[in-house]
């Protein structure tokens, strides 16, 4: 699961730290140096052409904001410190975070665990193994193996998926999120192929996203290996808020749609739909990523921050 660090003006100690951290270019050369895998302090000397003992000191401001690991390893010539990446997102609140919030759930939702969905050649679901089923056929779609699946793509149509709602009796939920990594569909891959794409929630249109493209020119950072070039390979991640004023898509407000809205009736799941609606402008279809395809090491993650 991606490790998302949240934090809001309050904890101004641990914010100064993280933008110190994050203000000198080389701290985030290392950053991207280590993000598939563990560098030690003379490979990473080596490969950005700096002096070791400055590595050793930008290391430790990382270390300090706590975005790296350091683990000490037995070497050639005594101890390795093997350096690897810790925090995968941080979000940043320009707003003191309610005192009132003491709840919080989250679930990560494979994205072949839909329980519905209507989709359209070009269409398919794929796991590390490679394509699962059949491309272009429909009936691969109820396929069991299908929870394994890591991509999903459709040149139109919807998928839905149903989180477990876990909130106490008594509790009032405050802001509900989803994060997804997500682009259009189209034959092989189009950097220029725009889609309107859809979310709803509980049955509620929250907002649309207008995808620039089905992206492909460059090699998706976690696609296995059976993954060819020449076809998508990576999205956009996405953020999804409601909260009682409304909702956003990566900060944007796009809708009224607020969280009281969508909790109006109790339920024992909580409803996330994904589509292309039969009237958008364009309909352009749509791939999601699950952790071990695209970019982002994740599937679909739903939070929740609650009140009692």
């Amino acid at each position: 699961m991606a490790r998302i660090v949240d934090i809001d003006v309050g904890n101004k100690e641990k914010l100064c730290s993280i933008c110190k951290a994050l203000s000198v270019p080389a701290r985030i050369d290392i950053l991207k140096l280590i993000e598939n895998k563990g560098m030690s302090i003379s490979e990473i000397s080596e490969e950005l052409n700096i002096p070791q003992s400055s590595v050793t000191f930008h290391i430790k401001v990382l270390e300090q904001a706590d975005l790296i690991n350091i683990e000490e390893r037995p070497g050639m010539r005594g101890t390795l410190k093997l350096c690897t990446r810790k925090t995968d997102y941080i979000n940043i609140s320009a707003y003191q975070k309610n005192s009132n919030i003491n709840g919080y759930k989250s679930f990560e939702m494979p994205v072949g665990a839909y329980f519905d969905f209507d989709v359209m050649p070009t269409c398919g679901i794929a796991g590390e193994q490679g394509i699962i089923g059949v491309e272009d056929k429909i009936t691969s779609f109820y396929l069991p193996e299908r929870i394994k699946a890591g991509l999903l793509w459709t040149a139109g149509g919807y998928v839905k998926y149903r989180f477990p709602n876990m909130l106490p009796p008594e509790a009032h939920p405050c802001k509900l999120m989803f994060t997804l990594e997500i682009c259009s569909e189209a034959p092989n891959y189009h950097e220029d192929w725009k889609s309107d794409i859809t979310f709803k929630v509980n049955d509620f249109e929250v907002g649309t996203w207008r995808s620039g493209g089905d992206y492909g020119s460059r090699r998706g950072r976690l696609n296995p290996a059976v993954w060819e070039a020449g076809s998508t390979q990576y999205g956009v991640m996405l953020g999804i808020e409601i909260n009682t004023e409304g909702t956003l898509i990566n900060g944007k407000r796009c809708s009224d749609v607020n969280i009281n809205m969508l909790f109006q009736e109790e339920r024992r799941y909580i409803g996330f739909e994904i589509c292309n609606k039969p009237d958008a402008l364009y309909i352009g279809g749509f791939n999601i990523f699950g952790k071990n395809f695209g970019d982002y090491a994740q599937d679909i993650i739903m939070g929740v921050e609650y009140r009692n």
